[in-house]
């Protein structure tokens, strides 16, 4: 294999596949990136078995071939080049690196040691905006559980539906708060469909659709495409192939309360600042803090008591309707649905200091939705 490409574009096929990489000791190439030149593209790949990533870039290919090297050794070499043309060429030794006045020699492992990437026949595509994806993802993905004694809550549940011309909601749970998000589809599904997606696979969608967000040529969508037990993102140049979680998700749905007792109009940024004050004070490995609702008075009020650092309350104005309340929640459950919204005033609303409390943004009520499941004391 002998190869050429700019600097910049090396860098980013490396930065793009290089977060993937697996510290397995059992199969050491985990920790390489695949490197592939033909025709007039040089592709990456990295895997850990469950989760691939591909992105290809333009340069030229003199001799094609393919070749693994240690992908965070390459990628923090490739970080220190000058902005030239970067020559790669394999010998007996290992791969050869020239840029400028830079030459190095890379020791890395034959591409035969490299695991088999399936290929995927989708039997169903969905294409999503970018743009909205990538922020609905940051909506949701926090809420999903990292305890692996309930694989189907460490995804993602996506559904997609017939709905408005076509729509998909994100859900996820720990099953101690929950946050849902809907989005439109950029054209509507013969068949409703429900599918789990492991939250490590869309943080990696993620990233990358952050990555790509301010390049003038990205693609305004992303296409979603399906089989039986693998699910294809496709945005450009980038592929990522994850499996999917087997299992039934839990009817979240029945957990939304459809009535409420106490309804508080607050101020996004007060609020925020009220629970992060009182938080100071909360319980040790509790991270308690009460919301008190007085509707007489209109003040929300976050109050939190430590026997050794002492007592905290913090009072808002807002617009109540309803009646007097209180519930005690995990503070830090609270601030994760607090910063998911961008909107300038939310919407909490309760029904007892033993049911679940709902926040949804006051513009984008129907788009997202995030409950806290109480402390009960």
């Amino acid at each position: 294999m002998k190869i050429s490409c700019t600097r910049e574009n090396l860098y980013q096929g490396l930065s793009v596949t290089g977060h993937l990489i697996n510290k397995g000791v059992n199969l050491p190439v985990l920790q390489n990136v695949l490197i592939k030149a033909e025709g007039g593209n040089i592709r990456f790949t990295t895997t850990n078995l469950e989760t691939a990533i591909s992105c290809s870039v333009r340069g030229k290919v003199d001799a094609p071939g393919e070749y693994t090297t240690p992908t965070k050794l390459f990628l923090d070499y490739v970080s220190l080049l000058p902005n030239e043309t970067v020559e790669m060429e394999i010998k007996d030794d290992g791969m050869r690196v020239v840029c400028g006045n830079h030459k190095t020699r890379i020791n890395g492992v034959s591409a035969s040691e490299f695991p088999l990437i399936p290929t995927v026949e989708a039997s169903k595509s969905y294409q999503i905006k970018a743009d909205d994806f990538r922020r609905a993802l940051t909506q949701v993905l926090f809420a999903s559980a990292l305890n692996e004694s309930r694989p189907e809550l460490t995804g993602v549940f996506m559904r997609f539906t017939k709905d408005g011309g076509g729509q998909v909601v994100l859900a996820a749970t720990d099953s101690y708060r929950l946050a849902e998000r809907t989005l439109p589809l950029a054209k509507a599904p013969l068949e409703d469909m429900e599918v789990i997606v492991p939250t490590k696979a869309l943080s990696e969608v993620g990233r990358i659709l952050s990555v790509f967000k301010d390049s003038v040529d990205a693609p305004g969508e992303i296409v979603m495409n399906l089989s039986e037990n693998q699910v294809v993102f496709n945005y450009g140049s980038v592929e990522l192939i994850s499996r999917i979680i087997e299992g039934n998700y839990p009817d979240y749905r029945q957990i939304i309360p459809k009535q409420y007792r106490t309804s508080v109009m607050i101020d996004r940024e007060d609020f925020i600042k009220a629970v992060k004050a009182a938080s100071l004070f909360s319980k040790t490995g509790l991270f308690d803090v009460t919301l008190e609702i007085a509707p007489s008075k209109g003040e929300f009020s976050i109050r939190a008591v430590d026997n050794n650092r002492g007592e905290n309350v913090a009072t808002c104005t807002a617009e109540i309707t309803g009646e007097v309340n209180n519930v005690t929640v995990n503070y830090r459950y609270l601030l994760d649905g607090l910063n998911a919204i961008s909107t300038e005033k939310i919407l909490f609303e309760m029904i007892d200091p033993s049911n679940p409390c709902l926040i949804t943004p006051k513009e984008e009520k129907k788009e997202y939705l995030y409950i806290v499941m109480p402390i009960k004391q």
